[in-house]
């Protein structure tokens, strides 16, 4: 957007950006896949093409299934899309703060267009500061929402704001996820854990030299790697806050 609500402006770039960060991609000679041949690989199923890159993209925002998809529809590149159902939902349940959202009947678009559909929760809380209910409807009933507009499974979830802990993913894998990404500000690797795939963030700050560093391997720290002490003590302080307060919004 050239001009996003304030609460999401650090999350966005302008269109004219966004081009130019798929210029770069394409001018790497990397393959853009799906979520689905990255689990295909992680699981031991299939290989992944020479220097494979994936677009994800959070949410549901209005734009997603227009200029966005339109835009990587006209280049042929493939992206995998997590949507929060509640906030494209009418009168859905969702933590989101206002802005432009796309609605549930344009799923079935955005797979045409070449997006592969994931889960992104119901409400975008904290998972990891959920109770044990509140986190099983998070997660279970997105995916069935979202199965049902689609007619297939819906195997693959993103972490609101990538807030995860072992019990989390756990619980991802029972409700039959076969991935899960988290954010991590990491470069993924062929020994990334399936259930915390690490994910860089594009900020509105990011350059496209910063974007072209990264499609080159560099600029950023590989996963997998263990969670350091701030992280941990940071995942305490929300959840105590969260058992006061209630669920919170993740961003």
């Amino acid at each position: 957007m050239d001009d996003p609500p304030d609460w999401i402006a650090e999350f966005t770039v302008t269109p004219r950006e966004f081009a130019a960060h798929l210029d770069a991609l394409e001018d790497s000679g990397r393959t853009p896949v799906t979520i689905s041949t990255l689990a295909g690989h992680l699981a031991g199923r299939s290989p992944l093409p020479p220097r494979p890159v994936l677009l994800t993209f959070d949410d549901g925002f209005a734009d997603l299934p227009g200029p966005t998809a339109d835009l990587l529809a006209r280049r042929s590149l493939p992206a995998t899309a997590y949507l929060t159902t509640g906030a494209i939902t009418p009168g859905g349940r969702s933590l989101l703060p206002p802005a432009p959202m796309m609605t549930l009947d344009r799923v079935t678009e955005l797979e045409r267009s070449g997006m592969e559909i994931g889960s992104h929760t119901v409400s975008h809380a904290q998972l990891d500061t959920l109770t044990g209910k509140q986190l099983r409807a998070e997660l279970f009933d997105s995916k069935a929402v979202l199965e049902d507009a689609l007619g297939h499974p819906v195997p693959h979830l993103a972490y609101p704001h990538g807030y995860n802990s072992p019990r989390v993913r756990a619980m991802a894998s029972r409700a039959g996820y076969e991935t899960a990404t988290a954010v991590r500000h990491a470069l993924s690797s062929e020994r990334d854990e399936r259930y915390r795939i690490a994910r860089l963030i594009v900020r509105r700050g990011h350059t496209v030299a910063d974007v072209r560093a990264w499609l080159a391997g560099n600029g950023a720290r590989v996963a997998p790697y263990r969670d350091g002490p701030k992280t941990i003590a940071w995942r305490w302080y929300r959840y105590t806050r969260a058992a006061v307060r209630g669920p919170e919004f993740a961003g």
